[in-house]
């Protein structure tokens, strides 16, 4: 038996940088993961899953030194980012409003994952495995015991599980969720655009769901579209074509021509663990709690807990297997998770609402919103992380 002091199942974003944050602090861990990323070749095409990264989870990154390693593969800056459902209310932000070079980053999933693993493979308090399959988690009184597919057996008195939505380690914890499904798909879709590299991120909503554009390297973009299960099940049947047809006549203008490389659909849930720690056992990430989509706030959320996580951690020092300070992590990360899935929840059934006095309530608002300085910035700072 091998034994730690923290065992982390789960190898993505969150995951990999919980366990190499817990490595420099000095402790013992052992990160598990199914199946290990693709290596990175600049001339590979780009991945479906990108993330909008804040500038907090850029800082939580560079506090890793993964940071660097990231942008020596592929990131893209983006300095504005509007919001409409009309043209005469849009709420625009720019990064000169904060005096910061850029609001955020587009960045592909993997990408950021290879950079992490890169310092965890570098790391010499950290193990780890993979590829590897956890079958059985056992309680015991001095902590977890761990066993894997290949006979391994692994012991830590901590168990972190971030191992997404879908979480074994929450199941193994006996923590329930609240949440349900919003009756929506997202489609995803890699494009080359007519027009050059813009620095700009949009979201334009309809009644069926909003519209997004992210902008990739040179002439690449992601778009996203909301729409019904049933609506986006169709237009991954089409042929690239008939879907380039779909996309130009359903987005705004301001896309321009594109040519669609690749597509991706997943359905949209929301969940949210009951508690985050339970008998030494914490959930981080996806794990605790998913988000709508549609302000791009998941992985931002997910890096947020890391930092809180291994904050709480190193403050309490040779203390910091306790209890309390698992549930001061927890404390800390529960309201703001909570308040940005309410928020995220109202726009999402507030622009889905086609009754017009709401309509012209909320294009209203988002005009007054755009107009008032102090309000607009505040907001802004939030989401940012800042």
């Amino acid at each position: 038996m091998k034994r730690f002091d923290v065992i982390v199942i789960g190898g993505g974003m969150t995951g990999a940088a919980t366990a190499l944050g817990l490595a420099k602090q000095g402790k013992r861990v052992a990160l598990i993961e199914r199946e290990a990323p693709v290596s990175f070749d600049p001339e590979q095409p780009m991945d479906l899953r990108v993330s909008a990264l804040s500038p907090a989870s850029v800082a939580l990154l560079q506090s890793l030194q993964a940071w660097d390693r990231v942008k020596e593969m592929r990131v893209c800056p983006y300095r504005r980012l509007e919001t409409w459902e009309n043209t005469y209310a849009r709420l625009k932000f720019h990064a000169d409003s904060l005096g910061l070079p850029e609001l955020g980053f587009i960045v592909e999933n993997r990408v950021i994952q290879l950079a992490l693993w890169e310092q965890c493979k570098a790391q010499e308090h950290l193990t780890l495995l993979s590829p590897a399959c956890v079958i059985k988690i056992q309680n015991e009184e001095s902590g977890h015991r761990v066993e894997l597919e290949n006979a391994e057996v692994l012991h830590a008195p901590c168990l972190i599980g971030a191992d997404g939505a879908n979480s074994a380690v929450r199941e193994y914890a006996h923590i329930g969720v609240t949440g349900w499904d919003y009756r929506q798909h997202c489609l995803l879709m890699h494009v080359q655009t007519a027009l050059p590299q813009q620095d700009i991120t949009w979201q334009f909503f309809t009644p069926h769901g909003p519209r997004a554009f992210l902008p990739l390297q040179d002439r690449e973009a992601s778009l996203v579209w909301y729409d019904t299960p049933s609506r986006v099940q169709s237009l991954c049947t089409m042929p690239l074509d008939a879907l380039k047809e779909e996309i130009i006549t359903h987005f705004p203008k301001e896309l321009g021509d594109i040519e669609v490389i690749k597509l991706g659909a997943f359905p949209l849930t929301r969940r949210h663990a009951q508690a985050y720690v339970k008998n030494n056992v914490v959930l981080i990430g996806d794990a605790a709690h998913t988000i709508h989509p549609l302000a791009g706030q998941g992985v931002n959320l997910g890096f947020k807990d890391v930092a809180s996580f291994l904050s709480a951690l190193e403050c309490a020092k040779e203390k910091w297997h306790s209890p309390s300070v698992y549930q001061g992590y927890e404390r800390e990360r529960r309201f703001d998770n909570h308040m940005m899935q309410l928020g995220m929840d109202l726009l999402y059934a507030g622009f889905s609402n086609e009754c017009a006095p709401l309509k012209i309530i909320r294009n209203a608002g988002l005009k007054l919103a755009n107009k008032e300085g102090l309000l607009k910035r505040q907001a802004l700072k939030y989401a940012l992380g800042l």
